[in-house]
């Protein structure tokens, strides 16, 4: 045991064979194994072990591991996960795990829970802290008031150094972490914030206000936090205030807090480009998986029905030359590729705000002539295979053709489509990818057949 517990140290994440271990110990009902297992691990990666054992295990390993669960591990649980260890503990447990909880991620903790699992955890809280965190589950969701923590360090702006560091010395409920001193008025309006290693590395007599730092910014309670991450990446944000309508301090947002956000959107994005809802994880079952991939495998299913009428426009002309059929797929998986590379950047441009009403033009027409050359380029080559591979010098000019107009309409497509569905309050993300390969299918194969039944038949 002292070996393994010597290899979780020294590894980072979760070391090699370290599922099985504890899933044996737990099979063998040996609580203190379980224990040398577990403690040295950090919470993200417990909670990584928690989505890799099956319900069974996860529920005997909580049974045996007494009082290892903490609110940092549920923290990192996904939702479906959270939902079922909160079921799982006690009262007196859960009260333990969430305590020494900041304000925001009991709050993250909460918001996606029923209202009977919402309950078990205020219950759980201090009066003080329970009516923080009712407070910010009454701001909107995806709201900066969702996302901010109330504890905040504050100081008078006509404070000086010596003033300030006397006070957080003596205060005895300051935030486990916090960046920036906030300067406020006297009816609690934030005027600027004094970052922690300037305050301690600067004389006493000073006065905060020399101090502040330049690019101050607060965030109102009721904005986007999708907003507020972008703010935080782009300005290079370490922590900003948050006001109410008044604009009177209520709370602040940190780095970490921000950046989860910015991945979440990510992760999301890419989820979405795919046709697989954002919630999905690997510990749905089966059932929900479904239904959440149904809908928009329906949605493929109605274009490629599309893309094959277009198809049976031209049985004839398959008929009579068999090498189309042999061909055809060609054109519409490059077409699809290029569609999906520039729809990918595209989707990615406007969410990082880079892809404006300023430079969309210029955005489309560079994807398009990059279709035109790669065109081009994969038109020569394709059009020698088709003229050797067939002996037909013809059908290697309707291919290379095809292909240019295909690969051009992929560019103009993949850029394109997702700006309109933006322009129109439609998630880009979630709805592209179904309308470019339609797209690129069915001028594909319409490009391709087309030119065969005027060229060639």
């Amino acid at each position: 045991m002292a070996d393994a517990v010597e290899m979780i140290e020294e590894d980072e994440g979760l070391p090699r064979n370290l599922v099985t271990m504890v899933i044996d110990a737990v099979d063998l009902g040996d609580a203190e194994a379980v224990d040398a297992l577990l403690d040295p691990l950090h919470a993200a990666d417990i909670a990584d072990l928690y989505e890799q054992i099956d319900q069974r295990d996860r529920a005997a390993l909580l049974r045996l591991w007494q009082g290892g669960m903490d609110g940092d591990i549920l923290s990192e649980l996904g939702d479906d996960l959270r939902e079922e260890v909160i079921n799982a503990l006690g009262p007196i447990e859960l009260a333990e795990a969430v305590r020494d909880l900041e304000s925001d991620d009991v709050v993250d903790l909460v918001e996606d829970l029923d209202e009977e699992q919402q309950w078990q955890v205020l219950d759980a809280l201090e009066v003080g802290d329970r009516v923080a965190v009712e407070k910010a589950l009454a701001y909107p969701e995806d709201s900066a008031g969702r996302l901010m923590q109330v504890e905040v360090v504050r100081a008078p702006s006509h404070w000086t150094v010596g003033e300030t560091i006397d006070y957080l010395r003596a205060s005895d409920d300051l935030p486990e972490q916090f960046y920036h001193v906030v300067l406020v008025d006297p009816r609690m309006k934030p005027v600027g914030y004094v970052a922690l290693g300037r305050l301690l590395g600067t004389p006493r007599p000073i006065h905060l206000t020399e101090l502040a730092e330049d690019g101050f910014r607060t965030f109102r309670v009721d904005q986007d936090e999708e907003d507020v991450a972008y703010a935080f990446n782009q300005y290079h944000l370490i922590s900003a205030p948050v006001v109410d309508e008044d604009d009177r301090l209520v709370g602040v947002i940190t780095i970490d807090d921000a950046m989860i956000v910015l991945d979440d959107e990510h992760d999301e994005d890419i989820l979405r480009l795919a046709g697989v809802d954002a919630e999905s994880n690997l510990t749905d079952k089966v059932i929900a998986t479904t239904k959440r991939r149904f809908p928009w495998l329906a949605v493929n299913l109605v274009t490629a029905i599309f893309a094959s009428l277009v198809i049976s426009m031209f049985e004839d002309t398959i008929a009579t030359l068999v090498a189309l059929a042999v061909l055809m797929p060609i054109v519409a998986s490059m077409g699809g590729n290029a569609g999906t590379q520039s729809l990918t950047v595209a989707v990615r441009s406007i969410a990082t705000k880079d892809l404006t009403g300023a430079n969309v033009w210029r955005v489309i027409r560079r994807e398009v002539l990059v279709g035109l050359v790669n065109g081009v380029i994969f038109a020569v080559a394709m059009g020698l295979i088709g003229w050797v591979w067939f002996s037909q010098p013809m059908l290697g000019v309707v291919i290379a053709l095809a292909m240019v107009i295909n690969m051009v309409v992929a560019g103009l497509a993949g850029t394109g489509i997702p700006v309109l569905l933006a322009k129109m309050g439609i998630d880009p993300a979630l709805a592209s990818g179904a309308f470019v390969t339609t797209v690129t299918d069915v001028v594909g194969f319409f490009a391709f057949l087309g030119l065969a039944a005027m060229l060639l038949l």
